[in-house]
């Protein structure tokens, strides 16, 4: 089976700093796979080229077929990769309402644009409740959930996902882990950036550890559960 994503020999480098080190990685269509590592492995320097919003310095970004790094990142969200920033960057002076709507800002098709904006209502109930409330006033967790349900207002083809449990308490990320497997269930593919380990492995069908900006194993999310290096270095076993 052909990946939907494909990269190969990406390096991303901030001045003389090494940030990604020629890794290579793929996911399929329907999946969840997950980066995960410490802080400062070169996760989220990794999503960002990914999106366009930082050059890589080497290497390949293939999305269903098409070479991606010439491609402007607002390009790159018209070809259905879409991604969720670190801290949700939610605008906090717009309602809940106006923010999700910002997420289909490129999108000409009203119909179906309202269609989207229920089913996310739908999947997150507390946005439903607090649609005309300003973003500023949410919680952590619903402000997470307001930046995932903006990013699904884009029609994405695959979501990626930095850092989402990100300074939420262990019950709010349990939540929204499970939300993420419902869509994720309903055909969405997800590529999650993670220092979670443990949630990420849980939910992801496969998985890759980065560490100081190389991939060091690779292997099912159940089964990187269980190697005895994870469980020394991030699951305090």
């Amino acid at each position: 089976m052909s990946a939907l994503l494909e990269v190969a020999g990406l390096e991303v480098a901030y001045g003389h700093i090494e940030a990604v080190r020629g890794i290579s990685f793929e996911v399929h269509a329907g999946e969840i796979r997950t980066l995960v590592g410490a802080n400062g492995a070169g996760k989220s320097t990794t999503l960002l080229a990914l999106s366009g919003l930082v050059r890589a310095r080497a290497g390949s970004i293939r999305f269903d077929g098409e070479e991606l790094l010439r491609l402007k990142s607002h390009q790159i969200v018209d070809r259905g990769l879409v991604q969720v920033a670190e801290g949700r960057a939610i605008l906090t002076t717009l309602s809940v309402k106006e923010n999700l709507e910002l997420g289909a800002y490129r999108r000409q098709d009203r119909i179906g644009i309202a269609s989207d904006l229920e089913k996310v209502l739908t999947l997150f109930p507390l946005l439903h409740e607090r649609i005309d409330t300003m973003a500023g006033n949410l919680s952590g967790g619903e402000q997470q959930m307001l930046a995932i349900g903006r990013a699904l207002l884009a029609r994405p083809r695959l979501l990626l996902l930095d850092e989402p449990s990100m300074g939420l308490a262990p019950l709010v990320v349990q939540g929204i882990f499970r939300t993420l497997g419902e869509i994720n269930h309903d055909g969405l593919t997800i590529f999650l950036v993670e220092q979670n380990v443990r949630q990420a492995l849980k939910i992801a069908q496969y998985g890759y550890v980065l560490e100081t900006g190389r991939i060091v194993l690779a292997d099912s999310g159940r089964r990187l559960l269980d190697e005895p290096k994870v469980l020394e270095a991030y699951l305090g076993g």
